[in-house]
C-alpha cells in the first residue's frame, strides 16, 4: 500500500492502539456544525489541512468571552463577533479543502514560546528489521508564532528542556518509546515505510503528546547542530 500524507488517517491507525490513542489530542474531521460543537466545549482550538505541510494555513481559534473569537494563523490575528461570521469566514478560508479540528495542546515552553520535540526514527532495509531511534531535536517557536514549523532556533533536547526548566530526564526515555511505537503501527498499515519524523509535545503538565508524524522529514535541521553525529546516522540508514 503506498504511503499516504493524511493527518486523519495517520490520526485514525494510531488511534488503533489503546496506549497510543491516550497521547494523540482529540481530533475530528471538520465541519461546520461540529466546530460550533467545539467552539463552546473548549477554549482554544486548532485547524489543520489534512494534506499540509510546513505548518501552512493551520488556524488556531481562541474564544473571548460568551461570542468573541480571535483567529491566528502564522503572525496575522483577526477577532471576530459571533458564531455565525466565524463559521463563514473558515469556510472561504478553508475553499473546501478537507480539515481536521483538535483541541489546541498548551505546549510547554522556552521563554514564552513554545516548543516541540522531533525524533527521527528509522530502519534499515528488510522485514525483519527493527526501529532505531536515529536523532532528535527541539524547536522553539518564532517570536508571534504559535506552531514550530516556523522555528527562532534548533536545539539540543536535553537543552531544551533545561530551559523550560523540565527536570524530568526520563521524558526523553518515554518520548522515544512513544515514537518506537507509533512507527511500528504505521508499519503495520505501510510495510515499506522505513523512516518518520514525529514531532512530540510536551504540555504544561509535563504530558507527552504525539502532534504528528512526517513520512517525508526535512532534515536541514540536524545540520544546524553542533553534533553531526545524527545527521551521519540518518543518510546511513537512509541507504541501508
Amino acid at each position: 500500500m503506498s504511503i499516504k500524507r493524511d493527518k486523519w488517517i495517520q490520526n485514525r491507525i494510531l488511534n488503533d492502539t489503546s496506549s497510543l490513542a491516550a497521547r494523540l489530542p482529540k481530533t475530528r474531521l471538520l465541519n461546520p456544525n461540529r466546530l460550533a460543537k467545539l467552539l463552546f466545549q473548549h477554549q482554544s482550538l486548532v485547524l489543520k489541512p489534512r494534506d499540509g505541510r510546513f505548518g501552512r494555513d493551520i488556524l488556531f481559534i481562541t474564544r473571548n468571552g460568551a461570542n468573541s473569537y480571535r483567529i491566528h494563523n502564522e503572525k496575522k490575528t483577526v477577532t471576530m463577533k459571533g458564531t455565525e461570521q466565524l463559521l463563514k469566514w473558515i469556510g472561504k478560508k478553508t475553499r473546501g479543502r478537507r480539515y481536521i479540528v483538535q483541541r489546541h495542546l498548551q505546549l510547554a515552553q522556552i521563554q514564552h514560546k513554545p516548543f516541540d520535540i522531533r525524533i527521527m526514527v528509522q530502519r534499515r532495509k528488510g522485514a525483519s528489521s527493527s526501529w532505531k531511534v536515529t536523532g532528535s531535536y527541539a524547536k522553539v517557536a518564532a517570536k508571534g508564532y504559535l506552531i514550530t514549523n516556523v522555528p527562532s532556533h534548533i536545539i539540543p533536547v536535553p537543552e531544551a528542556l533545561k530551559l523550560a526548566r523540565i527536570e524530568d530526564r526520563s521524558l526523553i526515555v518515554k518520548i522515544k518509546q512513544i515514537a518506537l511505537l507509533a512507527a511500528e503501527r504505521l508499519r503495520e498499515r505501510y510495510p515499506k515505510l522505513r523512516q518518520v519524523g514525529f514531532d512530540i509535545g510536551i504540555d504544561r503538565n509535563r504530558r507527552i503528546w504525539i502532534i504528528e508524524g512526517n513520512y517525508w522529514p526535512d532534515l536541514l535541521p540536524f545540520r544546524s547542530l553542533k553534533d553531526s553525529s545524527m545527521y551521519r546516522r540518518i543518510l546511513w540508514y537512509q541507504k541501508h
